[in-house]
């Protein structure tokens, strides 16, 4: 769908061009567009993931390589359109689909994305909530190791993405988005994931900023989690995990939003 999304935009605006001014048309169809954007649903070109990061890695000596990253496009890394990150249009891909499924879903997004909560609030089906501690732009101001204004079993989805490396207590954070959840319910639940890491290195009484980008590679993150034991804490918890890649979404659906190859959507369910 994405594939014939993006042709369509092409082919009507090399049509218009071509009629006013073909010579012109032939420069400009060289830079045109490369990719389509699921969040915003525009043909687009993408950033690279901002040069600061890289540099904060470097000057903290950080320990994890990040060219290991599981789901990460570091040279197509945001849209330049709209600003949508690249694990924001893996969400959207899958969201595009089972949302459009649905005759109406109660949903909520923890710390949401700007970009993809416009994009979520576009399906009249669904009914949105966004919660956070910090954010003052959210539905519901709560700590998610503790989402008492929610009640048990209120949601058909949830969005926790990029999250859970910023609790000291993920468990009770996990837990929680448990508790919320109906039977049968599904959530997004992400976190960053480097295939050099073999074991979850945590520390929630780390506070120095230095000593967290090494360690943690980012100065509010409390660990690096491994992968086979971000599976088996959600596991602990009662959730069932899917992880699609690749091989669900396809190759060149991938290719054209942008999305590396090795990129992993988790998906729990209840």
């Amino acid at each position: 769908m994405i594939h014939k999304q993006l042709s369509r935009v092409k082919r009507k605006l090399r049509r218009i061009i071509t009629e006013r001014n073909p010579e012109l048309a032939k420069k400009l169809f060289k830079d045109s567009p490369s990719f389509f954007c699921p969040v915003c649903r525009k043909a687009t070109n993408m950033l690279a993931l901002p040069t600061v990061y890289l540099a904060k890695m470097l000057e903290h000596r950080c320990i994890h390589n990040i060219f290991l990253a599981e789901t990460l496009n570091i040279e197509h890394y945001s849209c330049s359109n709209c600003g949508a990150s690249d694990r924001d249009r893996l969400y959207a891909l899958y969201l595009e689909k089972y949302l459009s499924q649905k005759k109406s879903i109660s949903l909520v997004d923890v710390a949401p994305a700007n970009q993809l909560a416009h994009f979520i609030r576009q399906f009249t089906n669904v009914s949105y909530r966004s919660t956070d501690l910090h954010m003052e732009v959210v539905d519901d101001l709560q700590d998610i190791t503790d989402m008492h204004l929610y009640a048990n079993e209120q949601f058909d989805f949830f969005i926790c993405s990029h999250v859970l490396e910023h609790i000291p207590d993920d468990k009770k954070a996990m837990a929680e988005l448990y508790r919320i959840l109906k039977k049968g319910g599904s959530g997004i639940a992400m976190v960053p994931i480097n295939f050099g890491v073999t074991e979850t290195l945590e520390d929630p009484t780390i506070t120095d900023v230095a000593i967290r980008w090494k360690l943690f590679g980012q100065y509010d993150h409390v660990r690096m989690y491994a992968k086979n034991n971000f599976i088996l804490r959600l596991n602990e918890i009662g959730f069932h995990v899917e992880l699609l890649d690749i091989n669900y979404f396809g190759a060149e659906v991938f290719k054209i939003a942008a999305i590396f190859q090795s990129s992993v959507l988790y998906i729990v369910t209840k």
